[in-house]
């Protein structure tokens, strides 16, 4: 297998685990980089831009990175309380007084960040097009009656988490989370990452897919558990209902469904976007941008939620946005935090080692959160910093 791309002396294993994953782990398209640092010392891809073309992936290529995106959005809202502007303890209806309907007047913005506002589902899902209105789609998640006490209990906004996200936002600044994303985060850093693919950039974004695992030797295709797989297969239960809070399930190829701003979902990143992005937040990049003050950095990785998700049927660690090193969510050390995209992508920072770290991919597979080709890579990585 053909691998573009450099790594810097120490981190050969990266190359050797991203190799592998073509190889054996069945990767059709692909990029990751790592920074130390604010230095870049992973950037390596291969493989086809499409999932079903043959069009080589370029230095540059770009793909959607499902719910990696959530990290992004995350950030948006505590810059916004670290510039003051939102305050992470006080209710969501104090900038968004809809929202206190039906039971919700007592969610906290730190409630929404930490999957704990009891409003994964909505009891009417939203159509691609009427989720991508944001009037529309804020007004149902407003209406919608939380299914546990908002605070007491913690399950994945797989959807939701858009429109909870997004309004918070427009309310506070009156803009869009994906112009403010454009604005303060992404054009500072010279990041190729969207959250509203910009017209002009759709021709460097590839085509998704969701693929079967190989079979193949060392138990690679693994089944889930039985409690999880009920949960996916049962239409009334939290976990369908929150992944259906857009039904039907919207075209990832689409021009218009990539245009939308949907920060729960369909981000569209560089895998150098996504790791410099997650680099900044922890040190400054190339000696120039830092984004979290430490003291955000220390809010963003405190867990906030821990134990059986009432959505994802697992145990799940969350801090304010981010998942945390875990059983679901294997990251570098206990201290890292980020988050992955269903089925593939996955972004985190480990102000620890001072890594951060980005893998992106065309070729989606079943699972939610520990996907095997990400964390063959994230292995290699520890292996390169001694851990």
């Amino acid at each position: 297998m053909d691998v573009n791309g450099t790594v810097a002396e120490g981190f050969e294993p990266v190359r050797e685990a991203f190799v592998r994953n073509f190889e054996v782990l069945g990767d059709l398209g692909a990029a990751a980089t790592v920074y130390r640092d604010g230095h870049k010392v992973v950037d390596l891809w291969g493989g086809t831009r499409d999932v079903d073309g043959t069009e080589p992936w370029q230095h540059g290529t770009a793909q959607i990175v499902r719910s990696a995106t959530k990290g992004v959005a995350a950030a948006v809202l505590l810059l916004l309380a670290q510039r003051g502007e939102l305050d992470l303890d006080a209710p969501v209806g104090q900038y968004w007084p809809e929202y206190k309907a039906a039971g919700k007047e007592r969610t906290l913005v730190r409630h929404v960040l930490a999957h704990r506002a009891g409003v994964p589902v909505l009891d009417r899902p939203l159509t691609p097009a009427e989720a991508a209105d944001p009037d529309l789609a804020a007004a149902a998640v407003a209406a919608q009656a939380p299914v546990w006490e908002p605070g007491a209990d913690h399950g994945y906004h797989a959807q939701t988490y858009s429109w909870l996200t997004g309004e918070l936002v427009r309310r506070v600044t009156g803009r869009s989370i994906g112009a403010w994303i454009a604005d303060e985060i992404a054009a500072p850093l010279g990041l190729d990452l969207w959250v509203g693919l910009p017209e002009a950039e759709a021709g460097r974004v590839g085509r998704v897919a969701q693929v079967e695992a190989p079979s193949a030797p060392g138990g690679l295709k693994t089944r889930p558990k039985r409690t999880v797989s009920e949960a996916y297969a049962d239409p009334s239960s939290l976990t369908r209902r929150a992944f259906a809070a857009i039904t039907p399930m919207p075209d990832e190829n689409d021009p218009a469904y990539r245009a939308a701003v949907l920060p729960a979902s369909n981000g569209i990143a560089t895998a150098e976007g996504l790791a410099r992005f997650y680099a900044a937040l922890i040190g400054e990049v190339d000696g120039g941008v830092r984004l979290f003050t430490p003291e955000t950095v220390g809010a963003a990785r405190a867990e906030q939620s821990a134990g059986p998700d009432r959505v994802l049927v697992v145990n799940t660690r969350f801090g304010l946005g981010y998942m945390l090193h875990g059983t679901a969510s294997p990251l570098l050390s206990l201290g890292s935090f980020g988050h992955p995209g269903r089925g593939g992508a996955l972004g985190f920072a480990d102000p620890d080692t001072g890594i951060a770290f980005g893998y992106v991919t065309n070729a989606f597979r079943k699972s939610v959160t520990a996907d095997a080709r990400a964390q063959a890579l994230v292995r290699a990585v520890r292996v390169a910093v001694g851990g």
